[in-house]
Formats: structure tokens, C-alpha cells, sequence
């Protein structure tokens, strides 16, 4: 299974939360027994979708909403995420009561979405990517079996 994580970053915190999320869907696939090949790559060096089997989509939070590059992805790309397991991640601080993916979460059918305050939050994002990377095992160990 071919798993891509796609990140905008301003000063790199929320690369390293894409490279925790990725070691930990990586490892919990491998732990489940399902082979796990986890991208993470910069949103505007991915010219397509093609071959990946979900995707994780991060950015930080400016001025209220994720970075355009991000923004412009979701657009860009929308119509193939709609047709993959899809996850969201913001680098926050995010204001109390304000979701700044939420019309994201509803447009590409996201799973889940996820603040996190930085790279701090490591215990978090790590539970969490096991938590994706187990979803994930399961449904191609099942695929497997057809």
C-alpha cells in the first residue's frame, strides 16, 4: 500500500509533524503485517495522485486558514481525494471554535482532522498516525484475501 503525505510548511514544524505522522502509519502497517511505502512530499511537488491508496494532507494555520499551496492541492486534487482514504492535519494554534479545514473535512470526505500546537504534541501524532496506519493494515490485509 502506497501512502502519501502531503505538507505545506511556512518554517518546517509542520513537515515534522508529517515525518512523525508517516514513521508511525509506516510502522504500525509493517506491525499489522501489511507492506507500507509512506511519501511525504511537499505539496506542490506532487503532480498526481496516481498510485497512492490514501493520502494524509497537512498545513499550518495563517491568518485563520491553511496555507493557499494546501488549499490549492485540496482544490486541484479533489476530485481523486474524494476516492481515497483521506486524513487532514492542521499545525495550529487554532482559536477556540474556529475549524480552519472544515469545509476541507466535508469537500474530500476526510476521515478525521487533527490539530496539533507543534511538534510537541509528538505523543499525539504518533498515536494517531498508529491509529491510520492500523485502519489502513487492515483494509489491505483484507484486500489481500479477495
Amino acid at each position: 500500500m502506497r501512502i502519501l503525505v502531503a505538507v505545506a510548511t511556512r518554517h518546517g514544524a509542520t513537515r515534522e509533524i508529517a515525518e512523525h505522522l508517516a514513521g508511525s502509519v509506516g510502522s504500525a502497517m509493517t506491525d499489522a503485517g501489511a507492506a507500507a511505502d509512506v511519501e511525504v512530499r511537499d505539496v506542490g511537488l506532487v503532480p498526481s495522485l496516481e498510485g497512492f491508496d490514501a493520502v494524509l494532507l497537512g498545513s499550518p494555520v495563517a491568518n485563520g486558514q491553511w496555507l493557499a499551496p494546501a488549499r490549492a492541492f485540496a482544490e486541484s486534487f479533489s476530485d481523486g481525494l474524494r476516492w481515497l482514504p483521506v486524513w487532514l492535519f492542521t499545525r495550529g494554534p487554532v482559536a477556540a471554535g474556529h475549524e480552519p479545514a472544515r469545509e476541507l473535512v466535508r469537500q474530500l470526505a476526510a476521515r478525521d482532522h487533527r490539530v496539533f500546537d507543534g511538534t510537541d504534541d509528538r505523543p499525539l501524532i504518533r498515536a494517531w498516525g498508529h491509529e491510520i496506519g492500523t485502519i489502513l493494515a487492515v483494509a489491505a490485509v483484507a484486500e489481500s484475501t479477495l
